[in-house]
């Protein structure tokens, strides 16, 4: 059984599909066969940095437009506003405080008509459009709309503050209001501030001013940001370019660094392990041998003189000494495999097979004497799939058979090892990996990164098996540099 938690599977694809034997297990696909994860090539690294820094500098235009448009149109209210309000004042002192008089305050109607002819000659115009004068109570004493005049409203509590605490007062009209309902547009610029009788009495006058002017100044306030915060993001961008481009420059060297210090740790750490097994070979091993050679010669002697108790005593050692070679030999296919383009990748599975039954493990290999040529880095990915599946078979499901057959589909290439173990629930495990194995994330890496398709199917009671299928175009993808001579 190969019980490895699953290292970080990709959302499961379960093909209910039933194989001959019967297996009815839902497969769980490890990587897919699209899953290429090729090293990116420097250029296309920059081009994505660069394309990310001016996707950023349009979002940052973006939002400082935006922000630039809510400034704008606040600075213009507030102008206008302010102007509003100083022409209000002027208006109010220069006109109508001095022709207001106790008759108008009172309502009579011709007092009312001489406010209204005085307005209309010296106030309303394209600055102003209403004009109104109130009671402290709420009733519009004039308005150069008739049909107000006479009218009360409950003033709001701006309005009543203009009069507790005189000053003026200036904002944007809510015209949804019942006192605006005659007036022009959707948006007015609203002024009021105290006026005075002769005898003393506190009335309240009101203008509206039009909102276009506030338009035309935000449009012009907009502009005037808008041309400094480009010219001022673009003047940053020509700056920070040739300090980006060199902070790339020097990341494509670390990158090309990096990968030529990783390209020379493997070579080192291959270079070791050839050097301990050709050790081993050389020295132990072979005095081993030497030594069982002895042993047998010395039994052979025993036994001519009579002295069967020794001859079978040294054919014990002699017996002894031949495992521990075979066992010595087992761990050098471990520490170093025999060569794929040497002994060519039948060899190798065979040599795979026969350590696996030195462990209590039936092999029973499978291999299409019809393969077609591979890449020698997707033979290597075919001999570390099958290495590592049949070392979890011995570790977690020994005693048991396991089958390892690899053939072609079409034009793929398919490595299936399938053992009679006790399985396990894979789908519990894919969603716990607690403690994932360290050989099953590095074939599921390399499979990704070779662009092959890795697949597994168990269950309790049920077996386990795995499939690792190279696509034809990936196969073919890679040249062999030295000719194809199996």
């Amino acid at each position: 059984m190969i019980s490895d938690p699953l290292p970080h599977p990709s959302p499961s694809t379960p093909d209910d599909d039933v194989d001959p034997d019967g297996a009815s297990a839902p497969w769980h696909v490890l990587v897919a066969a699209s899953d290429v994860v090729a090293p990116a090539s420097a250029a296309r690294g920059t081009r994505a940095v660069v394309v990310r820094l001016a996707a950023g500098f349009v979002a940052v235009l973006v939002v400082v437009g935006l922000l630039a448009t809510f400034a704008a149109q606040w600075l213009a209210e507030r102008e206008a506003v302010n102007d509003a309000a100083g022409v209000t004042d002027v208006l109010a002192d220069a006109v109508i405080q001095p022709a207001l008089t106790t008759a108008l305050a009172d309502g009579d109607p011709a007092a009312v008509a001489a406010m209204d002819d005085l307005v209309r000659a010296h106030v309303l115009g394209d600055d102003v459009v209403r004009v109104k004068i109130w009671s402290p109570e709420g009733t519009v004493l004039y308005a150069d709309e008739p049909q107000l005049v006479g009218r009360t409203f409950e003033l709001d509590d701006a309005q009543r503050e203009a009069l507790d605490d005189p000053a003026t007062h200036a904002a944007v009209s809510d015209l949804s209001e019942a006192e605006n309902e005659f007036e022009p547009g959707t948006r007015l610029l609203e002024v009021y501030r105290p006026v005075w009788t002769p005898d003393g009495r506190e009335l309240l006058f009101e203008v509206y001013l039009p909102y276009e002017p506030v338009a035309a100044r935000s449009a012009d306030l907009w502009r005037g940001f808008a041309g400094v915060t480009t010219s001022s993001l673009l003047l940053l961008v020509a700056l920070t370019a040739p300090i980006v481009w060199g902070l790339l420059r020097r990341l494509r060297g670390e990158e090309r660094r990096r990968t030529v210090l990783l390209e020379h740790a493997v070579d080192a750490s291959d270079t070791e392990r050839r050097r301990i097994a050709g050790t081993l070979h050389d020295g132990p091993v072979q005095e081993l041998v030497a030594t069982s050679f002895t042993a047998e010669a010395a039994a052979a002697a025993a036994v001519r003189r009579g002295d069967d108790e020794s001859a079978g005593a040294l054919r014990e050692v002699g017996n002894a000494v031949r495992g521990n070679i075979r066992v010595l030999r087992s761990l050098l296919m471990d520490i170093y495999p025999p060569s794929l383009r040497a002994a060519g990748l039948r060899h190798a599975l065979h040599d795979l097979a026969a350590t696996a039954r030195t462990r209590g493990v039936e092999v029973d290999l499978d291999v299409d004497t019809d393969l077609p040529p591979m890449a020698e880095s997707h033979e290597q990915l075919v001999y570390r799939v099958a290495q590592e599946t049949l070392r979890n078979a011995v570790a977690h499901a020994a005693p048991c058979t396991v089958v390892v057959r690899l053939r072609t589909d079409g034009d793929d290439v398919v490595l299936e090892v399938r053992d009679d173990g006790p399985g396990f629930d894979a789908a519990a495990v894919a969603r716990d990996p607690v403690d994932g194995h360290l050989g099953t994330r590095v074939i599921v890496d390399l499979c990704a990164r070779a662009g092959a398709e890795l697949a597994l199917r168990t269950a309790p009671d049920a077996g386990t098996e795995w499939r690792l299928r190279v696509p034809a175009a990936v196969a073919r993808a890679e040249p062999d540099r030295e000719g194809d001579d199996r």
